[in-house]
């Protein structure tokens, strides 16, 4: 299982974006919740608020969830795969019913 960190500016990206990915099965469940960030970009700090877009998918999804992604939005954003070592039984069996 991979877990796909996503940044996005606002609550209606994360949910439409989540949508797609669920509807077009790359991901079984996705979270979304508001952060802060502060960055450092052409020499300034900038403090504003960012929506976090979680993913949870199978390996070998991530350019297929980027993809996604890239054609929803305009903008420069991170997204990062982190795996995950274990998860529990029930979690994995409705994962891998879902993506494929």
């Amino acid at each position: 299982m991979n877990i796909i960190y996503i940044t996005l500016n606002n609550n209606d990206e994360a949910k439409r974006i989540g949508m797609k990915l669920l509807d077009l099965n790359l991901a079984n469940c996705v979270n979304f919740f508001p952060i802060t960030c502060i960055y450092k970009y052409e020499g300034k700090v900038t403090e504003e608020p960012e929506v976090v877009l979680i993913v949870k998918t199978k390996e070998g999804k991530y350019d297929a969830v980027k993809d996604v992604i890239k054609r929803e939005i305009n903008y420069d954003n991170f997204i990062g795969q982190l795996g995950v070592d274990k998860i529990n039984s029930d979690f994995e069996s409705w994962l891998n019913s879902i993506v494929k």
